[in-house]
């Protein structure tokens, strides 16, 4: 008979969490995530105050799911009850870049002197706030967050210069998770 994997994730008090069907909700104070989870040989379920994922099969690609189902619904559970937050740095040496948030997007105007702003786009509930010299990206889906930061990170990279000279760009400094 085949060895069982299980992983147990321990709800927090304040977090409710349902799985219906393939689709596994998390509620807390800070808001709800939602995400669908299906994988051949793997099961989710809900006892107690627990979120069990394990499988049957104790093959390597079901071992290697059940950890990435885990830390998918642990990421989930600590984006409601906590958040996630990246610090970025506004780096510039000559031309003060001007920062808008319009919409779901980041507009980085003045970079490097240029005409056209560049911009960024802003996924899920994920919140921008910008000052000087500082923007911080905040929101519960880990995923988005960091997305965000990237693109935000992407826009401002350095094309036809030395990068050693030039070193201008918004750079993520601090995870806060």
């Amino acid at each position: 008979m085949a060895k069982e994997i299980k992983k147990i994730i321990p709800i927090p008090d304040g977090v409710t969490v349902t799985f219906v069907g393939q689709l596994l909700t998390t509620s807390g104070p800070k808001g709800k995530n939602e995400r669908t989870f299906w994988y051949p040989g793997i099961k989710i379920e809900i006892v107690d105050s627990q979120v069990i994922v394990d499988s049957s099969v104790s093959k390597k690609s079901q071992k290697a799911m059940v950890g990435t189902f885990a830390s998918h619904v642990r990421n989930m559970i600590k984006g409601v009850s906590e958040g996630f937050e990246y610090r970025m740095k506004v780096v510039y040496a000559h031309f003060p870049m001007q920062l808008k948030v319009d919409g779901k997007k980041l507009m980085i105007s003045n970079f490097l002197g240029e005409k056209k702003p560049r911009s960024a786009n802003i996924l899920g509930m994920t919140a921008v706030k910008t000052s000087a010299d500082e923007v911080i990206v905040t929101g519960i889906d880990k995923e988005d967050v960091g997305q965000t930061a990237a693109n935000i990170e992407q826009a401002t990279r350095i094309k036809r210069f030395d990068p050693r000279v030039f070193q201008d760009g918004i750079y993520t400094v601090e995870k806060i998770v």
